[in-house]
């Protein structure tokens, strides 16, 4: 290791600025998307199995909600534009925006060159988590999903109910695309209900047992029409490890709502991004 220069504490004293101040973002509309969803009625539900992943579809100015039913359940979700699959989910923007962790008023970010919201979170039974002594928190964009080619990498074996499978099958059920097609849409995910964060000392990704409850629920407002999976993780609670069958596993319960139009007469769905996409030719 180089010798540490003269000035060392005072460069690591200097503080550290917000790479995207989010002031200028429009404000997400809490009290009207409350009210338009005090109208909304049930129009379908999805119950995801252990260790296997679902579909589900939401219209544009509708709500899902993703529970946990039975026991303690993490999940990784994925969105996309239900009219184009190249416009998808962006969680590393979706960070550099709201944080590592997301709750209510943040919204998912969609992939350049499109970056708009995709969808906003209303309700979060889990807001009261906060971030722990460990400086874990819950809902994390920072983590990817567990994935059969890390899992060979590092344990020497083949396993195919890791979350990146299970979203990869899916979507493949879901659009009739071959699955390794299929698998070329899913992306970076929302690890719902995971509670996750950075050790200090080696900066190393670490999860920890989730908080999730049964009939704890996060809940989302559709920005744009949305085709979602999610995979309930093998992982279960992620107290101990995942992509393996040994940990307990729970369902996911996702349901859908419809609003009315009246309902959403003052919301108005996002634009293109207005950047002009010249790149400085």
């Amino acid at each position: 290791m180089p010798d540490s220069p003269a000035d060392a504490e005072a460069r690591r004293a200097v503080a550290p600025v917000i790479c995207y101040p989010t002031d200028t973002l429009p404000p997400a509309n809490l009290p009207l998307y409350r009210a338009a969803r005090a109208e909304a009625r049930k129009a379908c539900e999805v119950t995801v199995p252990p260790r296997d992943g679902r579909t589900f579809r939401v219209p544009a100015g509708g709500f899902f909600r993703i529970t946990s039913v039975d026991g303690p359940q993490v999940g990784d979700l994925n969105l996309w534009n239900a009219l184009d699959l190249g416009e998808r989910f962006f969680s590393g923007k979706t960070r550099a925006l709201h944080g590592t962790h997301v709750s209510v008023g943040d919204r998912l970010w969609s992939s350049l060159p499109h970056l708009k919201p995709m969808a906003t979170i209303t309700e979060d039974t889990l807001g009261w988590y906060g971030i722990d002594a460990y400086g874990g928190g819950v809902h994390d964009v920072i983590g990817t999903r567990c994935d059969p080619y890390t899992h060979r990498l590092l344990a020497e074996d083949d396993y195919h109910r890791c979350c990146h499978s299970n979203l990869s099958r899916a979507l493949a059920a879901e659009t009739g695309l071959p699955v390794q097609e299929a698998e070329m849409h899913v992306h970076d995910v929302l690890n719902v209900f995971m509670c996750t964060g950075f050790t200090r000392d080696t900066g190393q990704y670490f999860m920890k047992a989730s908080p999730v409850r049964p009939g704890d629920f996060i809940e989302f407002f559709a920005e744009m029409e949305l085709v979602g999976a999610l995979s309930a993780c093998p992982g279960g609670d992620c107290s101990t490890t995942h992509s393996s069958d040994a940990a307990a596993c729970y369902p996911l319960l996702v349901e859908v709502f419809e609003t009315p139009a009246e309902a959403l007469r003052a919301w108005e769905a996002p634009g293109a991004n207005p950047y002009d996409r010249s790149h400085g030719m």
